[in-house]
């Protein structure tokens, strides 16, 4: 595919080119339109210089004088030609230009008629003419004349052709330099870029690990979404190796245990029932750690999701799961709430909490969503017994492990603290105005 670059620059000089020639035509047409109107004027001038220097006598006759005013009338073939024909159209008078060998451009006008035409003689020469047609009154009688005047269109084409070359050269030269302007403009303007580019190559050559430059606001939102989805790829593969690591570490301890049991002396049925607890704690550890590794995090090219439908779908799954309680369950959040993320994640972090929530209390559950101050708080309250201030504690602790957390709200609570980590929000943990466990999470509402 054709680079960007050269795609504009096709397209400029396109324009371009296309704007000189439609400036050239305009520009040509308008001199000759002004040049023509120019010869005309001066043309009907010098019929009315020829009129004035005509007599008519008595009978009708008329004479002008041997030398005219116009020098380029009485020399002979000058290009500037006058004849004088009666009201019957033959022609009576010529001026000292014309030369015998030349045809007269002969009209028969109309007194007060004026004519101006481009015509061509028999030797295929192209002339303007200019014709006016007047009555002459002598001796109460009337007398017709048509008076003409023409021009060799040599000097005026020589003229208009010389106007042509430097229209077109200069603006030929005027196109060059502004494409070279255009050139120097698509450098200039494609530099951001062209320094994206550089940097992302960097990114891949392991040279740097984000975009630094400072770009202008059309590529500054690019390139945030380009570090935003570094750091979402960073982040992930570092969860999947500390993943990794956190899952030998924490199975050391119940092999540990299971190697124990195999070397000593413990009866069949004791053997069994450990053997059973560790598989099923190490089980515990390997769903918990996966969960840790999927976790997707923040990210701005993630779509917005609507709350309230997947509170719905939870509440509605666990309620017949714990249909015995006849639990009453509120729901506050309105249906343009929504949060930017995994949908998984999202899942996961309502469903362990709603499924505690279901779990310690007696009968009511409330759930709330609600921005505040740019934040996301989505907070899950029960009528149970609560949570001791001692629990609390050690769940947020830094570092709690799946094996090392709080019966009754241990993997699901330390599921939720990674997810929010990955999110860059927080949990807090307090007492319900219900009576029970109060839980909210804290969220950015945007990333």
């Amino acid at each position: 595919m054709m680079s960007l670059n050269k795609r504009m620059l096709l397209s400029a000089s396109l324009v371009l080119a296309i704007f000189i020639t439609l400036t050239a035509i305009t520009l040509d047409r308008a001199f000759r339109e002004s040049a023509l109107s120019a010869r005309e004027d001066r043309l009907l001038g010098q019929l009315y210089m020829l009129i004035a220097s005509a007599e008519v006598d008595a009978q009708g006759h008329l004479t002008l004088p041997s030398t005219l005013s116009e020098p380029r009338l009485n020399l002979p073939d000058s290009g500037l030609y006058a004849y004088i024909t009666d009201s019957s159209g033959t022609p009576i008078w010529h001026s000292p230009s014309v030369v015998s060998t030349q045809a007269p451009f002969l009209n028969k006008l109309s007194a007060g008629d004026n004519r101006f035409e481009e015509r061509k003689n028999p030797d295929g020469h192209s002339f303007l003419v200019q014709s006016l047609g007047v009555n002459w009154s002598v001796a109460n009688s009337r007398h017709g004349f048509t008076f003409s005047v023409s021009e060799n269109l040599t000097e005026f084409n020589s003229l208009i052709n010389h106007y042509r070359r430097n229209l077109w050269g200069w603006l030929a030269g005027l196109g060059f330099l502004l494409l070279l302007a255009q050139v120097a403009a698509l450098r200039w303007g494609l530099k951001p870029l062209r320094q994206v580019t550089q940097e992302i190559s960097a990114i891949e050559s392991g040279q740097q690990e984000k975009l630094l430059g400072s770009y202008p606001s059309e590529i500054k939102h690019l390139s945030d979404n380009i570090n935003s989805l570094l750091q979402h790829e960073h982040a992930q593969q570092k969860r999947y190796r500390n993943g990794l690591a956190d899952v030998a570490h924490s199975l050391k301890t119940p092999l540990a245990v299971v190697r124990g049991a195999l070397s000593g002396t413990e009866k069949k049925e004791a053997f069994h029932a450990l053997l059973e607890e560790q598989i099923s704690r190490m089980d515990n550890i390997v769903a918990y750690q996966l969960q840790r590794a999927a976790t997707a995090g923040a990210s701005k090219l993630s779509a917005p999701i609507h709350i309230k439908p997947i509170a719905e779908k939870i509440i509605g799954a666990l309620s017949k799961v714990h249909f015995d309680k006849n639990i009453s369950t509120q729901l506050i959040i309105s249906d343009d709430l929504t949060f930017r993320g995994d949908e998984g994640d999202l899942m996961e972090l309502l469903g362990n909490l709603i499924e505690n929530a279901c779990k310690w209390c007696h009968s009511q559950i409330k759930i709330t969503g609600v921005l505040q101050d740019k934040l996301l708080v989505i907070t899950i309250e029960d009528d149970g017994p609560g949570i001791a201030p001692s629990q609390i504690e050690l769940i947020l602790q830094r570092g709690v492990r799946a094996d090392q957390s709080v019966p009754g709200h241990g993997i699901g609570l330390a599921i939720v603290r990674d997810i929010l980590q990955a999110y860059q929000g927080e949990i807090q943990i307090g007492r319900s105005d219900l009576g029970g466990a109060s839980i909210s999470l804290h969220l950015p509402a945007s990333y």
